[in-house]
């Protein structure tokens, strides 16, 4: 898919979120984690959140938990994530039934905060097929005129959860399609490659610190 130019937040957006001055592509680096994990605690997502990563172009924040049977298992094979799409688009095939590593990471939701709605659906929407997604964005954006004309609508026809957020905390403006109770979904190729890179993720997050001598 291809990406939109990213966009930096405006000076209220930045103090409505944090007064740290540390800048990643998706704002304040520290404000950004605090935000996210607000944004995570109102969606009730379980699992860790993870820290913003690129993927299919964007940057998103996922929330995940490890499969530990999968997890296990992978261990006991010395199969790490596997991060070549070219691989992993192999893993669908029929032919490779059982034959591949089983999926490890248990994906609960991908969140995409954005300054406009626009990068944000857009960032979010492809996730949505296989687990819940949101996007959150500055309240300023959602009291917009057109905002309910739009991106609610927009939102809506995805199963895109929307929320907006200021310096009193966060709100959900549209519920999104929950997979807590739905049935599996298939893998895909984009799929697996997605759980393949949340899985190194946790991994990391998880990994003890090294000790010191």
């Amino acid at each position: 898919m291809t990406g939109m130019p990213g966009h930096a937040w405006s000076e209220d957006e930045l103090r409505a979120c944090s007064t740290t001055q540390v800048r990643s592509p998706l704002g304040p680096a520290a404000s950004m984690e605090r935000l996210a994990q607000r944004s995570v605690d109102a969606l009730g997502w379980a699992g860790s959140t993870l820290p913003p990563v690129k993927l299919l172009g964007r940057q998103v924040i996922a929330t995940a938990e490890l499969v530990p049977d999968a997890h296990a298992e992978r261990l006991v094979f010395g199969s790490g994530p596997v991060l070549d799409r070219a691989e992993i688009a192999t893993w669908v095939w029929p032919e490779m039934d059982g034959r591949v590593p089983p999926p490890a990471a248990h994906i609960t939701g991908v969140l995409a905060p954005a300054r406009h709605w626009r990068t944000a659906l857009t960032a979010a929407v492809p996730f949505a097929r296989f687990t819940n997604a949101a996007i959150v964005v500055p309240r300023t954006v959602a009291v917009a005129p057109d905002f309910a004309e739009t991106c609610l609508i927009r939102a809506r026809q995805f199963g895109v959860a929307v929320l907006s957020a200021d310096e009193h905390g966060v709100q959900e403006e549209l519920a999104g399609h929950s997979f807590e109770d739905a049935p599996p979904v298939e893998h895909t190729a984009v799929s697996r490659w997605v759980n393949e890179v949340v899985y190194q993720q946790l991994l990391a997050a998880e990994a003890p610190a090294p000790s010191r001598s």
